[in-house]
């Protein structure tokens, strides 16, 4: 499976075919169907290892340092394997990492006092978050914010001409100017969700 997400690190996953993972490991394309079955098989055992690569919710923190950790760890699992965004929520046949994991999560929401719909909520809510940021963050056409930096003082503000658009060519130009970086939004945007969720616990 090592080999398989290396590819599909590299060229995407619609590319991927058990051909191509063949001749990646140098067998003949029927070896691989003594390990998996079908694409869809490959898939679920390829998210497996994604999943296990993301830290679990620890134990001894409250709850929301907890679905911080893992909210973090998430993301910076998803840059690495940016095929594996629009597949986490995809499989039917779950691997034993991916049930691991949504155990951990159910049970450190459901020990702080969510209730059992409450605790549903806030993990759509929170993985809605997390999958929908690294999706934006892979097609942002800069990586730094001196990227960006750039981009807006040759791009985006001749664009912007501060008679038609001026809140935009403000904007714009005073978030160049303080260096602003948007790999920070994940960290507001995440806080600000778990302090919304933080009422809506019953009593622990």
């Amino acid at each position: 499976m090592v080999e398989a997400v290396r590819l599909a690190d590299r060229d995407g996953v619609h590319g991927l075919s058990m051909r191509r993972l063949a001749g990646a490991l140098d067998v003949g394309a029927m070896s691989i169907y003594h390990y998996v079955a079908s694409k869809e098989e490959l898939l679920d055992a390829m998210i497996d290892v994604v999943f296990e690569e993301i830290e679990l919710p620890p134990r001894e923190s409250d709850w929301q340092t907890a679905m911080r950790r893992r909210a973090v760890s998430a993301r910076q699992v998803l840059a690495r394997h940016p095929w594996a965004t629009g597949l986490m929520e995809s499989r039917t046949t779950p691997g034993p990492a991916n049930l691991r994991h949504r155990e951990a999560v159910t049970a450190c929401l459901r020990r702080s006092g969510f209730t059992v719909p409450m605790a549903t909520h806030a993990n759509w809510l929170l993985d809605s978050y997390v999958y929908g940021h690294a999706l934006q963050e892979t097609t942002l056409p800069f990586d730094t914010a001196g990227e960006l930096a750039d981009m807006v003082e040759d791009v985006y503000l001749p664009q912007l001409p501060p008679d038609q658009f001026p809140y935009l060519h403000e904007s714009a130009a005073t978030l160049a100017a303080a260096g602003y970086d948007p790999a920070e939004e994940f960290m507001f945007g995440l806080d600000l969700i778990l302090s919304a969720l933080e009422p809506l616990r019953t009593s622990a």
